[in-house]
């Protein structure tokens, strides 16, 4: 297995002591973080997280803003302002976490400096393999390179990352086992064709919305039975996690979970009732399905 180096576009995160595994290479694994015109809250990997799978004298950031250049330095990784297309040559793995709209001109402007063989990641919504690989054709490459499309969602700031990745037409088993390897830094990340990255985008990518939905509500509920407001919502966060970490670790399906909970006319199926009478189940399946939608109609767009 070949170890990469990194090329990103990307706003970086402060965030806590890293636990993914390191990387099973025999040699460094060398990051380019080059970060404009993203999003604050852009799902890419922090520098710090990634220090679980590379040494931060392997990294290199690039990006016009000096504040964020201070973020990036914070880290221990060099950083500057321009000068991404010389590091380019310089990367295995080349990540476009630019905005949608900026994509296909990124990745005409890398092209001609993308080192042989080097793996493009993108992880914008709505920007098919097919765009990226003849953006890279058509500004040059004699074949398209190996491209790799990622759907995170924004838990990776904090490390729990719930997310797919597709690979395009010469992205092979190394491509994807870089990726994931780089991806495992900051959570989960499953496989899956690139017809199925709209599905993934309304479940785990938009999901986070959902979620702070019900700990809002369920916050607002236990204000309404007389709690105070910061600590229903430190026990509404924290019965979420709880909860999925019980689906995670215990594997058992989530019915037989709720179950375990519900007793014969107790207070747990009293409430539940309530959740079936006001429609939640179907809320949100219509709300992955929705969204799963909007993110197939903007992949055509």
């Amino acid at each position: 297995m070949r170890l990469p180096s990194l090329v990103a576009q990307t706003k970086p995160v402060r965030a806590s002591a890293v636990t993914s595994p390191p990387c099973p290479r025999s040699s460094p694994l060398h990051l380019l973080l080059s970060s404009s015109r993203c999003d604050p809250l852009f799902p890419i990997p922090s520098p710090h997280r990634m220090q679980g799978v590379t040494e931060t004298a392997n990294m290199r950031c690039v990006d016009p803003t000096p504040e964020r250049l201070a973020v990036f330095a914070s880290f221990g990784v060099a950083a500057q302002e321009g000068g991404s297309q010389a590091l380019a040559g310089w990367a295995d793995v080349v990540f476009l976490a630019v905005k949608p709209q900026y994509v296909v001109p990124v990745v005409r402007e890398m092209t001609p400096h993308l080192k042989e063989g080097c793996t493009l990641v993108s992880i914008a919504a709505g920007v098919t393999v097919a765009q990226i690989e003849t953006a890279a054709t058509d500004a040059g490459a004699a074949k398209a390179p190996a491209v790799v499309r990622v759907m995170p969602n924004t838990p990776c700031l904090v490390g729990e990352m719930a997310g797919a990745l597709c690979l395009g037409t010469n992205a092979g088993s190394e491509d994807e086992a870089d990726v994931t390897t780089l991806l495992s830094a900051v959570g989960r990340v499953s496989t899956c064709p690139e017809a199925l990255l709209g599905a993934v985008t309304g479940l785990s990518g938009s999901g986070p919305a959902y979620v702070f939905l019900v700990i809002e509500a369920l916050a607002d509920g236990g204000v309404r039975a007389g709690l105070p407001r910061d600590m229903a919502l430190q026990l509404a966060a924290q019965t979420v996690l709880g909860g999925a970490k019980m689906v995670l670790e215990t594997g058992r399906h989530p019915g037989a979970l709720k179950d375990m909970v519900t007793s014969p006319g107790g207070t747990t199926i009293t409430g539940y009732a309530e959740l079936e009478k006001g429609g939640v189940r179907a809320s949100l399946i219509n709300a992955v399905l929705a969204a799963s939608r909007r993110a197939d109609e903007m992949a055509q767009e």
